[in-house]
This record gives C-alpha cells, sequence and structure tokens, in this order.
C-alpha cells in the first residue's frame, strides 16, 4: 500500500490502490544531507507525481526483481535478438500460448479504476488543473489503460500484443466546476468484437458519495455520467507478427444488442465516409463551396486592415509546435513503443496550449474526435508535434444576434471581433447541467504527430489528434476581462479545406451528443 504520512502521524491512505513503499512528510534537523528528494519544498509536486506514475507501474511487483520488464532487460534482450536478426513486437508478451478461439461476455471483460478526489485530496492534486478542474491529460491516461486492461481480460487465455489502433471518442457530458466535490469512477467493457478487433466503451462517473465497495455494470447511475470514451484495440501474433483472432463477444440482453449493433453500423459507416467523402480526393459540396469563398473574401478584407480587431486570428499564427524525445519511462507494457495514453496526453497539453492563448481564457475540454495511431512511436525516438487551431463556431443565445456581415469588423466599436459564421452546428442548452449552457466558443485544434527515428533522417506521420474546447464568452473566475467571442480565419485554400474538415466533425460530434441525450437518462 502506498500510504502518505502528515507530520503528525496521520494516514493518507487515499492512494491504496497501488502497492510501493511509504513516504513520510516530517520536519527533521537540517544537516545538509537529502535524505528525500521529495522533502524538499522545490522538488515536492514534481517527485510525488513521479513516484505516484512509478507505483501505478509497479503495482504488481513484490519486489524489484519481480518487475521483469524493466527497460535494461528489455534493451539487452532486444540487442540480443536482433544480433539474431529477429525483431521483438513485445519483451513480455513474446508467446501467444493459445490460438483458440472462444466466447466471452461483456461481464468477462468488465473493468473499473476508481480516483476518490472526494475523499482524499492528496489524490485530487495529481489530477486537479490550474483552473481547479480535472487535468484531462491525466484522465486520457487512465482511459487508455483501463482499456488496455479490458482488452486483455478479453482474449484471454491468450496472450497476444494489443495496441491501441484508434480512439473514436471522448465526449464531456457535464461540467465538472471543482474536482474535490466528486469521487471518479473509470468503468467499461469490450461491446464489440471483429476478427482481430475490439471496441471498448468506458464511462466515467461522478460520485458525491462514497464508492461502492463492489462495482459492476449496472452499479452506477446513468445520472452520475460525464464522460463517454470509445477504443478500438487490435491484436496480432507476436511470433508471427500477423493478426490474431480473439474471442467473439456474446450480448446477453437487449441492451447489450443494441450496443453490438450501433458499434457495427458505426464501423461500417466509418469506413464508407473515409471512401465517399474524403476532401483528399473529392471536392467539398456546394455549401462548403460557397463557406470557403466567403472566407477568401473575408480573409483579404482582414489582411487589408492595419489594426486587427480584437480576438480575430489568422488559422497560421494559431500555430504552437513541441518536440520531445521519446524516454523509456512512457514506454507500453510491450517495453519497446510508447504508451499511447501518453501520447493522449501530450498532445491534449499542446492543444490546450493552443486554444488558450488563442482564446485568451481557460478553455474546458470538449471531445476528442476519432483519432487513429497510424504508426507506433518507439522509444528512443524524436516526436514532432503541431497544433492549430482548424475551426471556430460561436454559441449563442437567441437575444444575441451575429453580425450578417461576413467581412471584419473596424476596430474602435464596441463589438470589434472579425464575424465569419455559417450556419451554427451547436445552440446553448437551456438545461444548466449539460456542458454547453452559456454563451461561447467551440474552438477545434488539430495536432499533427510526426516520429523521427535516429538511424535514419526519414519522418513518419504518426497521427492526428482532434480536440474541441469551450471557450466562454463572458467574464469569469477563470477567464477573467471580457474574453468575447474568438475567431480564426483561413487564408490559404489547404487551411480552408482544413476548416470545412472541422466542420463536418463538429456536425459528427453534434450528432453524437444528440444522440447520448436521447439514449441516456441525463
Amino acid at each position: 500500500m502506498l500510504r502518505l504520512t502528515r507530520a503528525n502521524g496521520a494516514s493518507m491512505s487515499g492512494l491504496s490502490r497501488y502497492s510501493g513503499r511509504g513516504i513520510r512528510f516530517m520536519h527533521k534537523k537540517d544537516d545538509g544531507k537529502s535524505h528525500d528528494a521529495s522533502a524538499q519544498p522545490d522538488a515536492t509536486s514534481t517527485t510525488l507525481t513521479d513516484t505516484y506514475e512509478y507505483n501505478k507501474l509497479t503495482n504488481s511487483a513484490k519486489t524489484p526483481e519481480g518487475f521483469k520488464a524493466t527497460w535494461l532487460n528489455a534493451l539487452a534482450e532486444r540487442q540480443k535478438q536482433l544480433k539474431q536478426g529477429k525483431i521483438m513486437d513485445s519483451y513480455v508478451y513474446n508467446s501467444v500460448k493459445t490460438t483458440e478461439v472462444g466466447e466471452k461476455t461483456r461481464a468477462d471483460s468488465f473493468c473499473y479504476l476508481t480516483l476518490p478526489f472526494r475523499k482524499d485530496p492528496m489524490v485530487a492534486d495529481f489530477y486537479v488543473n490550474a483552473a481547479g478542474r480535472m487535468r484531462m491529460g491525466q484522465i486520457f491516461q487512465d482511459l487508455d489503460a483501463l482499456a488496455g486492461r479490458i482488452a486483455y481480460r478479453h482474449t484471454s487465455p491468450a496472450e497476444p500484443v494489443i495496441v491501441t489502433a484508434s480512439v473514436d471518442r471522448i465526449y464531456l457530458l457535464k461540467n465538472i466546476d471543482f474536482i474535490a466535490d466528486y469521487n471518479v469512477v473509470l468503468s467499461g467493457s469490450v461491446v464489440w468484437t471483429g476478427r482481430s478487433s475490439m471496441e471498448i466503451s468506458i464511462k466515467a462517473f461522478a460520485i458525491r458519495g462514497d464508492i461502492p465497495d463492489e462495482i459492476k455494470e449496472g452499479t452506477l447511475s446513468d445520472a452520475d455520467t460525464f464522460l463517454t470514451a470509445s477504443f478500438t484495440f487490435v491484436a496480432r501474433n507476436p511470433e508471427t507478427h500477423k493478426s490474431l483472432a480473439v474471442n467473439k463477444l456474446l450480448p446477453l440482453n437487449e441492451v447489450e444488442w443494441m450496443d453490438f449493433r450501433r458499434a457495427e453500423s458505426h464501423n461500417a459507416a466509418k469506413k464508407l465516409r473515409a471512401a465517399s467523402e474524403s476532401l483528399d480526393t473529392n471536392p467539398p459540396t456546394e455549401e462548403e463551396s460557397q463557406i470557403i469563398h466567403k472566407m477568401w473574401v473575408a480573409s483579404k478584407e482582414l489582411t487589408s486592415l492595419g489594426l486587427k480587431p480584437k480576438n480575430v486570428m489568422l488559422m497560421k499564427n494559431t500555430n504552437l509546435k513541441s518536440t520531445m524525445f521519446m524516454q523509456p519511462q512512457y514506454r507500453n507494457r510491450h517495453s519497446y513503443m510508447i504508451f499511447g495514453g501518453y501520447l493522449m496526453r501530450q498532445t491534449f497539453e499542446l492543444a490546450y496550449c493552443a486554444a488558450a492563448s488563442f482564446s485568451h481564457a481557460f478553455p474546458r475540454f470538449v471531445s476528442l474526435d476519432s483519432t487513429t495511431f497510424r504508426a507506433p512511436v518507439p522509444v528512443g525516438s524524436i516526436l514532432h508535434m503541431d497544433a492549430t487551431v482548424v475551426y471556430t463556431e460561436h454559441l449563442r443565445e437567441k437575444s444575441d444576434k451575429a453580425s450578417s456581415s461576413t467581412a471584419a469588423s473596424k476596430p474602435g466599436k464596441d463589438d470589434s471581433a472579425f464575424h465569419f459564421e455559417p450556419s451554427p452546428i451547436n445552440i446553448v442548452s437551456t438545461n444548466k447541467d449539460e456542458f454547453l449552457s452559456r454563451p461561447g466558443t467551440l474552438v477545434q485544434v488539430k495536432v499533427d504527430t510526426i516520429v523521427q527515428e535516429l538511424a535514419s533522417e526519414k519522418q513518419t506521420k504518426s497521427g492526428s489528434f482532434i480536440f474541441s474546447f469551450f471557450a466562454p464568452r463572458d467574464s469569469s473566475p477563470e477567464s477573467p476581462g471580457k474574453p468575447g467571442f474568438a475567431n480564426v480565419v483561413p487564408q490559404s485554400y489547404s487551411e480552408m479545406i482544413e476548416y470545412i474538415s472541422a466542420r463536418r466533425r463538429a456536425i459528427e460530434t453534434a450528432m453524437y451528443a444528440n444522440t447520448i441525450r436521447r439514449t441516456s437518462k441525463l
């Protein structure tokens, strides 16, 4: 048990779900020697976070030797295998054990994870952001890790190499304004299977009371759901490096059959859209072509202004970049590639920076749209991340009319924002418990990732992560002053195509949200 002990000896056991050595915070005589890095005031947060993540990683190890997959062990084994002309996909999962295919139910794969924020402020401190809300990048890591555990429960007793193929969607249903008000439970199961792929659905519940001692599907109320997530995992045979057939899912009741068919139809529709609606091979629709022309006219007028309107930015000027070396501490369970949840966390942080810099507010996460991991990111490679605001949409009250002008307003007026708005996709909700219940700007940020391996100059596109945020129009504790509506303006044709693609994604997200409202008890 990881037990944090206060100076007065009081126990802080909220992190008890992880094993590890105890950490004590006590006043010691200062003899100039550092007994414990975490006792140094400037390092407390950093070292505790590292310790917290270390204990999550090694919670199943009884002794240091019991944790087999250290990087030094994995590296030595890979070098040994390379000398023999072999390539290893995984250090631990190197034998599939069995290739027999059986049937499993959702209950067989069901897993959950508890985050007792309300019960223990120390746990909340690892997940809180600067505005006192949930730091979603941390949640993304937990979601992906939980999805991986669910996938392995479904494929057992086989032990394939399982990797995240895509994140189909992560959507925030309602506000969680103050993290310490709630205990959180993440839970999910496999809801659909193909030959070698699995779709995993996870829900996050925010509970004001105590977390139940035993949790099964249906234990928690749908009314407490604040987030939904959907992942697709694929299985490979570690010995042949080819796809591996997984156990078939057996739905047992009407709800499970509905979820199975919904996932099946969604996957079919996704493939059809990719083939027939891609803007790489198909021109924009007539309506979209008109939008492109209006944007071109507006961008010309905007660039001609000496003093730019408030809260308006050309798309190219919203760009932020980040480059990171991929260290082994962030590897996945197979040892040689970086954990997908860590990539989600890092791309989210950059997207958040882009949205915050653009909107001059603390943006709130709304959704992560469909994201495909096209290429793995090896340990020891360089990851380049490129974030750009590609779409904005104004959520207005009925009494708040947008300017009918499609050109830039002249600076100096009370409302000096640049107004270019196609038909809005979303409206302000009258339900104050729902997320989009006040005026503001939806900001969509696209983060492209490129992997560069040191052995060559080749760079490979790893995937694109699409995040949507909400920036409030009016001042609030997290948005001092008067932020107003923010606007992004594409200038080149390629930027306008990015805008149109983003608008299509916004339409899909709005349709998904409406479906959730109809099918849930929220």
